[in-house]
């Protein structure tokens, strides 16, 4: 009897789960707006660009502190 209540509560909070679970992953795919999608040639060129234009902002910060001599610690003088 105790077995047949522990796998009756098992299978109700499954399902429970498996309800909200399919809730959640509804409510993400509705989170995309349907125009955004007909758009998506002109903003991957715009994501692109920005990419590329922090990438060499990186590697243009990156190569001036290269350039910068170390100092050396007070042990070393």
């Amino acid at each position: 009897m105790r077995l047949g209540f522990g796998l009756i509560a098992l299978l109700a909070a499954l399902a429970i789960v498996a309800v909200l679970a399919k809730k959640q992953t509804g409510a993400v795919r509705m989170a995309t707006p349907p125009a955004a999608t007909s758009t998506t040639d002109a903003t991957d060129a715009t994501v692109r660009a920005q990419s590329q234009q922090i990438q060499q902002q990186v590697r243009e910060q990156v190569d001036a502190l290269m350039q910068q001599p170390r100092s050396l610690p007070d042990d070393a003088q």
